[in-house]
């Protein structure tokens, strides 16, 4: 499965920014799908996953009740809801999808290209 993100750019803290991932092939709903971002001289880290069906969501605790993970399976498409941004947030924000829940939260197979998140303070 190929990934593109899209939606990134810059918000001022406390604003709204939500985050698009298209896949492309016919079998997107048969993937767990997450987000991840990396920070400005950080690691890696998970922000979000969604079960095939969309009917399950996990979340870092720090992303918790601020960033929704839904999926629109008729569209292959995952998004990535944020509200009340920090500066902290800004970091590039990658896609990332695999076919078992266990792997999509820490070693993903496939990546989309990130997408930049800046949010000012």
């Amino acid at each position: 499965v190929q990934l593109q993100a899209s939606g990134g750019g810059l918000v001022q803290a406390g604003g709204s920014l939500r985050l698009s991932c298209a896949a492309s092939g016919r079998t997107f709903s048969s993937y767990y799908m997450a987000w991840f971002r990396q920070a400005p001289g950080k690691e890696r880290e998970f922000v979000a996953a969604i079960s095939w069906s969309g009917g399950n969501t996990y979340y870092a605790d720090s992303m918790k009740g601020r960033f929704t993970i839904s999926r629109d399976n008729a569209k292959n498409t995952v998004y990535l809801q944020m509200n009340s941004l920090k500066p902290e947030d800004t970091a590039v924000y990658y896609c990332a999808a695999d076919r078992v829940r266990a792997v999509v939260t820490t070693t993903p197979a496939y990546w989309g290209q990130g997408t930049l998140v800046t949010v000012s303070s």
